[in-house]
């Protein structure tokens, strides 16, 4: 498993959007200024997410982009799947060969679908608020709630 630019960067932003919840609409330079991600390249990966609905876009001087849910709501597994595809291939080895050992192929073809759900599992229980609630305590900030 190889997450790309791709799947990294779309998750920071992401990640930089839960962080201003609430905040109104942040534009993409903020973005990609704090995330050091490339602002054309973060603008065509803000497109996919926003098609795919974990991202609002508003136009003119007082635009950007938001999350078009609660950070509490959107998973890391739902954001890689969004940006990178499956997580693992459904089938692990390659169709054209035809293993001489079936049971092997049986065996390994196994591995990765344990291993698949192991990490579909994981990430699926990672929210995007969990991230911020991460960098919270790293910071030492205290949240008052009234």
């Amino acid at each position: 498993m190889r997450i790309s630019s791709k799947g990294d960067y779309g998750l920071r932003a992401l990640f930089d959007l839960a962080q201003r919840y609430g905040e109104g609409p942040i534009q993409s330079e903020a973005i990609a200024g704090r995330q050091g991600i490339p602002v054309n390249y973060l603008n065509q990966l803000l497109i996919t997410l926003r098609r795919a609905g974990l991202v609002e876009s508003l136009r003119g001087p007082q635009g950007g982009h938001l999350l078009a849910r609660s950070p509490e709501t959107i998973t890391l597994l739902e954001a890689l799947t969004v940006l990178e595809g499956p997580i693992l291939p459904a089938e692990g080895g390659r169709d054209d060969l035809q293993p001489t050992e079936p049971l092997d192929r049986a065996l390994i073809d196994e591995v990765w679908s344990e291993l698949r759900a192991t990490i579909e599992r994981r990430l699926a229980s990672i929210t995007l608020d969990d991230l911020c609630q991460r960098k919270r305590s790293r910071d030492g900030a205290v949240m008052y709630y009234i």
